[in-house]
């Protein structure tokens, strides 16, 4: 387990996934935000990559409250499924998943993190220093989303 803190009153408990409870409770805030608020169909979003994945949970005072996963594909950390409850966003959550999760990229040895960005969430991942590998978008799950790098 890793605690993080931020300024104020926001905390949370970010833990790299190891128990079966863990995994369910990432895949509660999955399914909150992406198959209920943005109504992805759930067999598209549990695919064949949640058992190889490297999954993260956040807690709030023992309450799941963000997920995400990370996969190697060829030579970058790749982020996926970054996800925080609307209640708790604006609180520089989903911030500290990435910085996490780049930590871990680091640690494994990589030097580089991609991810797929809806559309609207192309300045947040700008402001921790993506940058988009074009202006093609492309539909995944019925949401536009944009490819974006990073040098670690």
């Amino acid at each position: 387990m890793k605690r993080l803190y931020l300024e104020g009153n926001n905390r949370m408990d970010l833990r790299i996934v190891t128990t079966e409870k863990e995994r369910d409770d990432a895949t509660l805030v999955r399914m909150i935000v992406f198959v209920k608020e943005q109504h992805v169909p759930e067999e598209e979003e549990l695919d064949q990559y949640d058992k190889t994945a490297i999954h993260f949970v956040g807690y709030v005072q023992d309450e799941p409250i963000a997920a995400s996963r990370l996969r190697y594909v060829d030579e970058y950390g790749k982020l996926e499924r970054i996800c925080v409850r609307k209640e708790f966003r604006g609180k520089h959550f989903g911030k500290m998943i990435i910085d996490e999760m780049e930590r871990k990229i680091r640690e494994d040895g990589y030097l580089k993190a991609k991810l797929n960005a809806q559309t609207h969430a192309i300045g947040f991942y700008e402001d921790q220093g993506y940058t988009k590998l074009s202006d093609d978008v492309f539909m995944d799950a019925g949401i536009p989303h944009v490819t974006m790098i990073k040098e670690l």
